[in-house]
């Protein structure tokens, strides 16, 4: 049996406040990976950027009914496979935009799940 990283987090509650929501959907219709390095980076950005979108509609859909910091890492855990594929610096920022999402939702540490997707970030 494969190793699942989801078994090292650590589930907590998550305070869900309206002023969440709005930041997630600010997060969402907002630009991301700007600063996402090399000569043309338009086409990793925009395959890179629906799946941060996707991320986004999925947590807004049901943060309110699974307010856990497991249930968001299983939610990461899924757009993280998506881009497991990418360069080493296109997986950086992809994880610098999970650690805003993180951070908006009050979650302090991955506990090692960005870590096994993204290598050290």
């Amino acid at each position: 049996m494969a190793y699942d990283p989801m078994s090292d987090v650590e589930d907590a509650p998550l305070f869900i406040m309206p002023r969440v929501l709005e930041q997630l959907r600010a997060f969402r219709d907002g630009p991301k990976l700007a600063d996402l390095p090399g000569m043309n980076p338009s086409a990793e950005r925009e395959r890179l950027a629906v799946v941060l979108g996707d991320l986004a509609t999925r947590l807004l859909a049901g943060i309110e009914a699974h307010p856990t910091k497991f249930w968001v890492m299983k939610q990461f855990q899924q757009s993280l496979e998506l881009v497991q594929e990418e360069d080493t610096e296109a997986r950086e920022h992809f994880g610098s935009e999970l650690e805003r999402l993180m951070d908006l939702l009050g979650i302090g540490s991955s506990d090692g799940l960005l870590a096994c997707y993204l290598g050290s970030i």
